[in-house]
Order: structure tokens, then C-alpha cells, then sequence
């Protein structure tokens, strides 16, 4: 009877120093912000963990607390049933292998799932070790100060994606990956990175004479705006619209029939996110892009932006042939 007793309590206490270790190491390693994430997305699991998790100092002494006083008093059970270096040995094979590396290798792999099925006997702990652990876990809190939030760069996010769309896993398919790392490294490009070259805009003279042939010739480039210039290319003045053409009159001139406030004029260093919300703003689709010196360097609109955040060309039902690459000149 008194051998079923000493294993009985050898199992309990070793139970225990394995719940302690593998929830230190399970519980803490689940982030907080990563928490309250889940918990906005309506996962119960993630609920029930953070009501411990949010103090985390407190609940880091708790359980070393108790994971100490659990592996002590097997200690001192077991020498108390056999000779010094004999229980010695049994206590620390025990500890080690079913106190510490079974369960936290294995509570580590589904902390979130142990967390929320033990978190009310984690609070009991909380609960009669406070007196010891509450002034402890205090002054850490005051020396180290809050856990700072996870917060990922942009490089970071984008190889979050990756890995989580290569992931069997994953729900994430490789479209949605491009947008998401396209609409990530956007706002870090420039408008000199994604312009159509000078050399290759179709543009207008303003005295350019709107007869049977000049029409024709803009019907077969296909585009529906034409950039419209004054004696020189570097002078932009204005926009035409090829819906435009179908109202004018024979003879008319460009200029007489394009609009002039319908342009931006950009630097080529503006950012393409600065950009996009100046397109949506002004609810212009164009701009013309220019250098320090104001030599006009080609035009960006807002296809090619949008081009760029899907990593894909666009290509409407006037498209004839590929679209000129945006290569700069």
C-alpha cells in the first residue's frame, strides 16, 4: 500500500512540475499582441489565455514559483524513501525528462489549446502564491517597465507573407500574396521608378490641326489621354480626352478642345502612395514627371501605379499589343 502511495505522489508532483515548466514556456511564449489580435477575431481560446497572459511578470513568478516548490518536494519526498544520491538521481531523471522536456516540447506546439483548457487552475495558483509573487512580479514591473508591443517592419511583413503563403497550410493564395507585398513596397517607389519615358509618350502639340488623319492616327494609338504640350515637350499645358473627339468641329485645333487643369506636374522623386492620394483627391488619372532641372522625363498615371501594387499589366479591351514597358530612358 505504501508503494502505490509513493508512486502515486511521485506521479502528482511530477505532473505538476510538468504542467509549471511546459505552461512557462507555453504560455509566455504566446505574445500579447498577438492575443488581442485573436481575441478582436473572436477566438475564446485567446480570451481565456489573456486574462493571465496580460500580466506577465506575475504570471512568469507564479509559475517558476510553483514549478520550484513542486520540484523540491520531489526531491525531499523521494529522499525521504531512499538513500541521498539514489533519489538524487531518480528525481532529476524524473524532472528532466517528464518535468521539463516532454512537456515543453510538446505544450510549446499547442500553448493556445493547454493555456485556455488549464488557465482556471493557473488563476488557483495565481490565487495562493499572490502574497509571494505579487511584490516580486511588482518591482519587475516597476525596473523593467511594460512588455513592449510586437511590432513588424515592413521587410519583416512582407517575409511574413511569404512564409505563410509557401505554408501548406495556408489559406493564402500566391495573387493575394502579390497584392499584399505590392501595396507593402509601393509607398517606397518613386515616380521616376515606374514612368513611361519621354520617348516613349504620345503627346500633343496644342496648334496640332484635328483633321480626318491626326484623328485616325490617335484612334489607332488606342489611348484614352494624350498628354498636350506647348512649342515644346517640355512645357505639358494640358490633357485631351479622346471622348472628346467625337463633339468637335473639322479643322479644330488641340488646344482649342483640351483641358488644362487636368494634369498633375510631379518631381520625380514623389513617392507613389503621396501620389495615389493626389490622383483619388483631385480625381485626375495623369501626371507628367519632371527632374530638379524641369526636363520633362515622361508621364505616370494611375494604371501604372495600380499596375505595380498587383505585379501584373493591365490591360484594357483597346489594348493591341503589349504595353511599353516602364523602363527609364
Amino acid at each position: 500500500m505504501v508503494g502505490y502511495s509513493v508512486i502515486l505522489i511521485s506521479i502528482i508532483l511530477v505532473a505538476l512540475s510538468g504542467l509549471f515548466s511546459g505552461l512557462t514556456l507555453g504560455l509566455l511564449g504566446l505574445n500579447k499582441t498577438e492575443l488581442e489580435r485573436k481575441i478582436k477575431l473572436g477566438d475564446k481560446r485567446a480570451k481565456k489565455v489573456y486574462k493571465v497572459r496580460k500580466n506577465g511578470n506575475l504570471l512568469l513568478c507564479t509559475l517558476l514559483m510553483g514549478n520550484v516548490a513542486v520540484n523540491s518536494a520531489l526531491a525531499i519526498f523521494l529522499g525521504s524513501i531512499a538513500s541521498g544520491v539514489l533519489a538524487g538521481i531518480i528525481a532529476t531523471t524524473l524532472i528532466v525528462i517528464f518535468g521539463e522536456i516532454i512537456p515543453q516540447a510538446s505544450i510549446s506546439r499547442y500553448a493556445l489549446e493547454v493555456g485556455s483548457k488549464t488557465v482556471w487552475l493557473v488563476q488557483i495558483f495565481i490565487v495562493i502564491l499572490y502574497p509571494i509573487c505579487w511584490p516580486i512580479a511588482k518591482i519587475l514591473d516597476l525596473v523593467l517597465g511594460n512588455e513592449m508591443p510586437t511590432v513588424w517592419s515592413k521587410n519583416e511583413l512582407e517575409e511574413i507573407i511569404r512564409s505563410h503563403e509557401d505554408s501548406p497550410d495556408s489559406t493564402l493564395d500566391a495573387d493575394e500574396e502579390k497584392i499584399i507585398l505590392g501595396a507593402l513596397s509601393f509607398s517606397h517607389k518613386t515616380a521616376k521608378e515606374i514612368l513611361t519615358p519621354r520617348i516613349n509618350v504620345f503627346a500633343l502639340e496644342r496648334d496640332t490641326i484635328l483633321d480626318v488623319k491626326m484623328i485616325e492616327k490617335i484612334k489607332k494609338k488606342g489611348f484614352t489621354r494624350i498628354p498636350v504640350y506647348t512649342k515644346k515637350i517640355d512645357k505639358i499645358s494640358g490633357v485631351l480626352y479622346t471622348k472628346q473627339l467625337i463633339a468637335i468641329k473639322k479643322g479644330m485645333k488641340v488646344g482649342e478642345v483640351c483641358r488644362k487643369g487636368n494634369l498633375i506636374k510631379v518631381s520625380d522623386s514623389k513617392k507613389l502612395d503621396v501620389l495615389l492620394n493626389e490622383f483619388i483627391r483631385k480625381r485626375i488619372h495623369i501626371s507628367s514627371v519632371f527632374d530638379k532641372y524641369g526636363e520633362f522625363l515622361g508621364i505616370v498615371t494611375l494604371e501604372d501605379i495600380t499596375e505595380n501594387i498587383f505585379k501584373k499589366e493591365i490591360w484594357d479591351e483597346y489594348d493591341k499589343k503589349k504595353p511599353v514597358k516602364k523602363k527609364k530612358k
